[in-house]
């Protein structure tokens, strides 16, 4: 599926001009006269980005990254400005911006930050897809499993775990050589960027202290 820039700007002449020169560039674009149309219209989440300008009536383009913040899987914004100043470009960079271009905005500056926020988008895709796989995984381990797993990724030892738990080491080891195989991960070094990632993620379970 091709990527769709979507250029939200209330200026017709800016909205007719980028959108040429984009669509010049190979891409698909969509446009919107405000961040309320834009909302209305409820883009479908394809690979993408959003050329947004923020000043605009009714909701400016910082209402809008602010809103687009709060959902799942929102697009990366590049931000189009003829009345940018410093705190508006650090406050909008803060909240995640891609860029912040002041408007005459010159065509490579525009392409190549278009590259960026594009690239951050199939980056943000790929881990989204590794994170519902790794959810899928830790879902399905067992109670236990799960008890074994929250202990070996903060580097104790299968006696440890074996001596908190109240089991046999061997029945540890077990346990662990199925927490390895459901989250298919093949070290321990991986099974903790795993962890490290789901709980950067969600919260998806809370480690135990690790040993003195």
């Amino acid at each position: 599926m091709n990527p769709i820039i979507h250029l939200v700007d209330d200026d017709k002449s800016v909205r007719t001009a980028i959108a040429r020169l984009l669509r010049a560039a190979g891409y698909d674009v969509e446009t919107y006269d405000s961040a309320g149309a834009f909302l209305l219209a409820c883009p479908a989440r394809s690979p993408g980005c959003i050329l947004l300008d923020v000043r605009m009536p009714g909701p400016s383009g910082l209402d809008l990254q602010e809103a687009l913040a709060k959902q799942d899987g929102s697009l990366p914004i590049i931000f189009l400005t003829g009345h940018g100043d410093i705190p508006m470009s650090v406050r909008a960079i803060k909240a995640g911006a891609v860029d912040f271009l002041t408007k005459p905005v010159k065509r490579d500056a525009l392409l190549a930050a278009v590259q960026t926020a594009l690239a951050r988008d199939a980056a943000d895709r790929t881990l989204y897809e590794q994170l519902r796989g790794w959810r899928a995984s830790h879902q399905a381990l067992t109670a236990r499993e799960r008890e074994v797993f929250e202990r070996v990724i903060t580097g104790r030892l299968n006696k440890e775990i074996a001596a908190e738990l109240g089991t046999a080491e061997r029945t540890v080891k077990a346990h662990r050589a199925q927490v390895m195989g459901k989250m298919r991960v093949n070290s321990l070094a991986e099974l903790v960027h795993v962890a490290d990632q789901l709980r950067a993620a969600d919260g998806a379970f809370s480690r135990p202290k690790p040993p003195d």
